[in-house]
């Protein structure tokens, strides 16, 4: 397995802990536009990861992409090693903690809301 691919299993492992996680691993095929390594939602909020292999940082475009994000007040995080993923961690955590349990929302189909 190559640096990178260590690094995007131990996402993948931390990811799959929390209930009621999306998580999308989009695969490249030079089709469409540009992303990051994975999309999600997490209690409501979308959140981006860029995975590289440590010591690596992300390409000009990807950069731009994950700058999008931000612009939208979606979170993102560059996760290259044992501090991106601690980072990632904790902000699960803390919307785990601030989120009350996703299974008593339901979703309001008419105006795309949750409600309680």
């Amino acid at each position: 397995m190559t640096p990178e691919g260590r690094v995007k299993s131990s996402v993948r492992k931390l990811l799959a802990r929390y209930q009621g996680m999306y998580s999308y691993w989009p695969v490249p095929g030079g089709f469409g536009r540009a992303t990051v390594d994975v999309i999600g939602c997490y209690r409501g909020r979308f959140f981006a990861v860029e995975v590289k292999a440590p010591g690596k940082k992300p390409t000009l475009r990807q950069t731009q992409t994950l700058a999008e994000m931000q612009a939208a007040m979606g979170k993102t995080f560059i996760v290259d090693g044992d501090d991106g993923i601690e980072e990632l961690e904790r902000w699960l955590d803390k919307l785990t903690e601030e989120i009350g349990d996703h299974s008593r929302v339901s979703l309001d189909t008419v105006r795309r809301r949750p409600i309680q």
